[in-house]
């Protein structure tokens, strides 16, 4: 689903081709021996909001940043900086109560119609029932490799760290420091990967009641607006020399994974599985239950 990368204003392109691009904005900390580190960062100094008149809002000496949506409109910024590979971090309050048929969305994205994306998704709903976070992945411009997840905890009550490791081998989904998807390179069986593009760090909050609530059938109570999510401590690391650029997920979290893959629900019928026989393997969309903290222990079994 990129309907979010569609409602967002352009920034200016790069004049040479995006294999090719550099520019003092790019992190190529991959190519480059130069360590670069967002720490602790400043919304001020790393983000540029970009649409939403006035309902987007950097706040606390730049150290919080809130997105509203009501009925006119919603919002959404991105990152000042592109990176090629790197270990991106945010926190993040979702929109409480009755949000159903709003989307907050957090990803990497380049432009154009080839364009490459990492995204994580979280879809409201009426109060009292889950959220569900939607995770796909685009590389070349094809996507249709969404996963869903029901998350352990109220993703509203208090801010949580989502993070997205992406390095020439693998792309892995984290929350709260726990590996929920992971999205291997497999170049060598056909499957194209996102490493020739430098992507921005974009969110928005946005109305979806057409599709993202029980496939539509929830609409936006409009009563309840404006709707509000908000986040703090953004870290990124692009480096040449750092842990992240070879990292992959040890024993422990391999078994965590490989229990809450096994745990896959039918997909949700707004999306199909017609795909070519080389992606059959990669190209899954699937909707997955991930467990309540106390009961990770029973993920190796």
């Amino acid at each position: 689903m990129n309907t979010h990368l569609q409602s967002l204003p352009s920034h200016n392109s790069l004049s040479l081709p995006r294999s090719m691009a550099v520019s003092s904005s790019v992190l190529f900390g991959f190519i480059f021996g130069a360590l670069v580190v967002a720490s602790a960062a400043n919304f001020y100094q790393d983000f540029d909001l970009t649409w939403g008149d006035g309902r987007g809002k950097i706040l606390n000496n730049g150290d919080l940043l809130t997105l509203s949506l009501d009925k006119p409109s919603g919002s959404g910024f991105q990152s000042k900086n592109e990176y090629l590979f790197g270990k991106i971090d945010m926190q993040l309050k979702l929109v409480p109560g009755n949000s159903a048929g709003t989307v907050t969305a957090y990803y990497l994205s380049s432009q154009g119609p080839t364009h490459d994306e990492i995204d994580f998704e979280f879809l409201g709903n009426l109060s009292g029932d889950p959220y569900t976070l939607h995770t796909n992945v685009f590389s070349q411009g094809k996507g249709d490799r969404e996963q869903q997840f029901h998350l352990w905890f109220d993703p509203t009550a208090d801010f949580h760290t989502y993070s997205i490791l992406w390095n020439p081998q693998r792309i892995i989904f984290s929350v709260d420091g726990t590996p929920i998807r992971e999205f291997k390179n497999a170049e060598s069986v056909g499957v194209p990967y996102p490493k020739n593009q430098p992507m921005r760090i974009y969110s928005s909050l946005w109305n979806a009641d057409d599709w993202a609530t029980r496939g539509g059938l929830v609409k936006t109570d409009w009563s309840q607006a404006p709707f509000t999510a908000s986040y703090r401590n953004f870290n990124a690391e692009a480096s040449n020399n750092g842990a992240w650029l070879t990292e992959e997920l040890d024993s422990t979290s391999q078994g965590r994974l490989k229990w809450c893959l096994g745990k896959e629900i039918s997909p949700m019928p707004k999306f199909g599985l017609d795909f070519e026989p080389d992606y059959a393997e990669f190209n899954r969309t699937t909707y997955v239950e991930v467990v309540p903290d106390e009961r990770k222990e029973t993920m190796n079994e």
